[in-house]
């Protein structure tokens, strides 16, 4: 049988108040100089200015996949991003 999980609390956002929702985000990182996208992971958002949390049990979850897991990280699916540098003399 399957437990009936209720959904956690993320309470008041830090930056706006609002209260936060829990939704399933795309979640970018930087790990070793790349780019990489965990899809479907859990977070509180703020339906007001979009501010996102993670659990901590979350966090160290996807850090684990993400570093411990390198030859798996080698098995997905790859693109290229163009990456832009803000320069002063342009603003």
């Amino acid at each position: 049988m399957k437990k009936d999980r209720s959904l956690y609390d993320y309470g008041e956002c830090h930056t706006c108040g609002e209260h936060m929702e829990e939704k399933r985000i795309k979640q970018e990182f930087w790990i070793r100089n790349k780019l990489v996208v965990v899809e479907n992971v859990p977070a509180g958002v703020c339906p007001q200015c979009g501010e996102k949390v993670l659990k901590a049990d979350v966090g160290r979850w996807v850090t684990a996949l993400l570093l411990e897991n390198s030859k798996r990280l080698r098995k997905t699916r790859t693109i290229s991003v163009p990456v832009f540098s803000f320069a002063e003399e342009n603003v």
